[in-house]
């Protein structure tokens, strides 16, 4: 069970509302690394992209979070997701899926339709993974 009195939750907020707002503005293109890098990007071919992917582990045994999703019809589990809303201490959450398209070495994931709502106090861990575009968002 998750406890009320995570610190951690609170840094957490404030990483994934920068996510957030970066993922709805979209733009500047620089290189620079972290989770709280001013920008998502860059690519060689000058794509801008729209997603910073997240791996979240539990706040009791920092243990990978992973979830079922289904994408054109083939199911699997993933634990690579990009924040959707972020409402208090609760964050909404998309699947991203491996793209189906091994040769596409630019674009790893896919959008599902799979989403999922968490209270932050639940996370441990918050790992973000190199950004990326993804299509269908």
């Amino acid at each position: 069970m998750c406890g009320k009195n995570n610190n951690c939750s609170c840094n957490f907020i404030k990483t994934l509302e920068l996510i957030l707002m970066l993922q709805q503005q979209g733009e500047d293109c620089e290189v620079q690394n972290g989770c709280t890098k001013p920008f998502l990007g860059p690519t060689t071919s000058g794509i801008c992209l729209n997603t910073r992917p997240i791996n979240l582990y539990t706040c009791c045994n920092n243990t990978l979070w992973t979830l079922p999703y289904t994408f054109n019809g083939v199911t699997g589990e993933s634990n690579v997701f990009r924040i959707e809303n972020l409402d208090d201490n609760c964050a909404t959450f998309r699947v991203l899926a491996p793209n189906p398209d091994t040769t596409e070495t630019l674009f790893p994931y896919v959008a599902t339709t799979d989403f999922f709502t968490i209270n932050l106090d639940c996370v441990g861990i918050l790992k973000c993974l190199e950004d990326t575009f993804v299509s269908g968002i």
